[in-house]
């Protein structure tokens, strides 16, 4: 998988580019962009550690910083603007190869923008994915081959199993990586960083 960023569009495709050579250079990797509201805009990025360790609110601060002051330069935005930095969660997007093959086995939801088959809704157990489609077992027990070129967005459903693999994931990482302690205050994100 040469080049499996997450696919977006637009400005936000715009943002992605900008700030992935800092993230990168930081051990980042973007998730998603997400731009919501029209006043005053919120940028939300997404971002996983490429060690694997779970993403703490260190990290988020991290990001914060350093998206902000790229994005202050590269200036996205007319007006004031927000920053929103997060972990992907455990119900994480799926938005590139490797998220898709790294839970496989277990379930998912996605949403097309086209209709496929008739339908523009699926939930099944991932079997596997490559750069142009996924492929899920569906609840009836059919096999489908999304194309996701054609996906308007795809997230894990929180499970028991789900949970159990994504603690025992995190007890790995943090053990092949002594030197990184979880946050302290167990949550997740720091407040909106307000830009202008």
């Amino acid at each position: 998988m040469e080049d499996d960023s997450p696919l977006h569009e637009g400005l936000e495709a715009r943002i992605a580019a900008a700030i992935e050579p800092t993230l990168a250079a930081m051990g980042y990797e973007i998730v998603r962009v997400l731009i919501q509201g029209k006043q005053t805009p919120t940028v939300q990025i997404m971002a996983d550690r490429a060690d694997g360790v779970p993403v703490g609110v260190a990290d988020c601060e991290k990001i914060s910083h350093a998206a902000g002051a790229v994005l202050d330069v590269d200036d996205p935005f007319t007006g004031e603007w927000n920053l929103e930095v997060s972990s992907p969660g455990i119900d994480r997007p799926l938005t590139r190869t490797k998220d898709w093959m790294r839970f496989a086995g277990h379930i998912a939801t996605a949403e097309m923008s086209i209709p496929f088959e008739g339908r523009r809704r699926f939930r099944g157990k991932i079997l596997g994915a490559d750069e142009g489609t996924v492929r899920l077992r569906l609840d009836d027990g059919s096999d489908v081959a999304l194309p996701r070129p054609d996906m308007r967005r795809a997230k894990l459903v929180l499970t028991d199993e789900l949970i159990a693999a994504t603690a025992a994931d995190a007890a790995r990482a943090r053990a092949e990586n002594p030197g990184e302690a979880p946050d302290s205050d167990g949550g997740d994100e720091p407040p909106l960083a307000k830009r202008n």
